[in-house]
């Protein structure tokens, strides 16, 4: 794997083009269906074409998202025989007796029986490493398979905002994948992954922030409710500001306490954030951040 590539499903570039190499890739069209309560299905279709018109020198990508903070350096987990390596989701249930006849609509022979389905993994596209050559082979079948899904009554009901995590797996399966290494250290969820580290000392190595983060003025975790404080990505539409508050000195939470810690730092190495933060518009500014490493990293990943 060499650098990141950042994949914008606008259509149009953006003020963010020369921070990270980004490809600009089209949204899904109204007419092919109407989705625009449901952006996720732009997904699929912006990696599909990728895949079709990028020139890619890489044989291995991790597909990951704007919410993912990188804690450490990430190895490559497909190991063994081209096996795909994925972070498990609980609620990724394909198995499930309540799944399997919808599960079934979407697979060759519109029938599968539970042993087979307990080989679909619970799994989405990200975090998830797979080669090109599955990336190539994977993509087309999964965009079709999102837009049938979507299309699906019962489908889309029953699996809602996930509906393109269930899409994706059941592609690998219709592919012929059916052994995805699950790798559980591979990301934490705060406030419910509170360690840097999960069993027998495995280090995490990504930081997911989906989650709201709410406690109490003495440190307590205060879930569903307002807290004393708070961090939820939800509440910046626009970029956050430097220095975001310190949770609560007796919150006992190393994970949470992390994640506002990365914010900051890369908040407060970036020049001229605080424009970006009142404007929301990349700007030109004097201002010089001592022993910055931005701009050594933003070269270092192209």
């Amino acid at each position: 794997m060499g650098g990141f590539t950042r994949l914008l499903h606008s259509g149009q570039p953006d003020d963010l083009m020369d921070e990270v190499p980004t490809y600009v890739a089209q949204p899904l069209p109204e007419s092919v269906v109407a989705h625009e309560y449901y952006p996720v299905l732009n997904r699929p279709y912006a990696l599909l074409q990728w895949v079709q018109q990028a020139n890619i020198p890489e044989e291995y990508v991790l597909m990951s998202e704007p919410d993912h903070i990188f804690l450490q350096p990430i190895p490559n987990f497909m190991q063994r025989d081209d096996r795909p390596a994925a972070f498990p989701f609980f609620y990724i249930e394909p198995h499930k007796d309540e799944n399997l006849p919808t599960v079934a609509k979407f697979v060759p022979g519109h029938t599968i029986t539970k042993a087979d389905a307990e080989t679909i993994a619970p799994i989405g596209n990200s975090p998830t490493f797979l080669s090109m050559k599955q990336m190539r082979e994977l993509m087309p079948i999964w965009h079709n398979m999102s837009v049938e899904i979507f299309k699906d009554k019962e489908a889309n009901q029953k699996w809602g905002w996930v509906q393109e995590m269930y899409a994706f797996t059941i592609s690998l399966y219709v592919i012929g994948v059916r052994h995805v290494d699950l790798i559980l250290h591979l990301m934490a969820q705060p406030p419910w992954d509170s360690k840097m580290t999960m069993g027998h000392n495995k280090s995490y190595y990504i930081c997911h922030y989906t989650y709201g983060n709410d406690y109490s003025e003495d440190g307590r975790h205060t879930p569903g409710k307002y807290g004393f404080w708070r961090f939820d990505k939800r509440t910046y539409i626009k970029p956050p500001p430097r220095h975001l508050g310190d949770p609560p000195e007796k919150m006992q939470n190393d994970m949470v306490r992390a994640l506002i810690g990365h914010i900051n730092e890369a908040t407060e190495n970036i020049p001229c954030w605080d424009a970006y933060y009142k404007t929301g518009r990349i700007s030109k500014c004097d201002e010089k951040v001592p022993n910055s490493t931005y701009l050594a990293a933003k070269q270092r990943h192209r």
